[in-house]
């Protein structure tokens, strides 16, 4: 059973429409790839929690428990353009697991691709996302940009940006930012809130450079904190205090 995290107290941040950003190994177990029932159930019934707050949801996925497009890239194998699109179709992948999981614990949801796949998802077009939010129902947004070169960061700040959300929810396995890796490093202090400048200035990895340009240019703030804290997806839509609050 995965612990529960007491309540933390509210910063009085109440959200009406956010995004957050899953990477692709919250669908697998801890050093393995593919998808385990037992995480993709977790992330549904945490992501149901949430969204039964009133909140406005949308949903980037990555998909690097399918596929990592940079890791086949670097092996000289493959071009970059063609390793990134696999990548791509590995988010489509977990989008549509994960809609398939809402849809068991009762939440509608959508998934809206960057890539045309008009079997299994929608093009993405803002104003029919819009219209979904309208509706109610959480849209799960997957192949990334649709672009090779940019990450599914870089897709989560733009989506967010397009689709006026007020904040971005980098759902982690760890509980925050860290000033060194804490799993190797015993003295590693966890940030409460950090500047974008700081997080740049200090190499923290908070997301790659282009993504927290436009984080930076649009005001956008992030929240990274650990998903698998039983109620810490809520807690983040809530606006509670909890993980690392990344503002400009």
């Amino acid at each position: 059973m995965r612990p529960v995290q007491a309540p933390s107290s509210v910063d009085h941040r109440s959200y009406s429409r956010v995004l957050l950003k899953l990477s692709g190994e919250s669908f697998a177990s801890e050093g393995t790839f593919g998808i385990h029932p037992q995480e993709l159930s977790h992330i549904a019934a945490e992501i149901a929690g949430a969204f039964g707050t009133g909140v406005q949801l949308a949903v980037v996925v990555g998909g690097g428990n399918i596929i990592r497009g940079s890791r086949l890239a670097a092996s000289g194998k493959f071009d970059q353009s063609t390793a990134d699109y696999m990548g791509m179709l590995g988010t489509v992948i977990n989008g549509l697991a994960l809609k398939e999981a809402l849809k068991g614990v009762g939440v509608e949801s959508r998934v809206m691709s960057a890539v045309a796949v008009p079997s299994v998802a929608e093009s993405f077009i803002r104003a029919r996302a819009l219209r979904h939010f309208e509706k109610g129902r959480i849209v799960i947004l997957v192949a990334g940009t649709g672009n090779p070169y940019f990450t599914t960061d870089t897709c989560a700040a733009l989506r967010a940006v397009e689709l006026g959300c007020e904040v971005l929810l980098k759902a982690t396995k760890v509980d925050g930012i860290y000033s060194a890796d804490p799993r190797t490093d015993p003295s590693a202090t966890r940030f409460s809130t950090l500047t974008f400048a700081r997080a740049l200035e200090s190499r923290l990895g908070v997301m790659d450079l282009t993504a927290m340009t436009m984080c930076v240019e649009h005001s956008l703030p992030v929240v990274v904190f650990d998903y698998k804290v039983t109620g810490n997806i809520r807690r983040a839509v809530c606006g509670e205090t909890i993980g690392t609050h990344v503002t400009v």
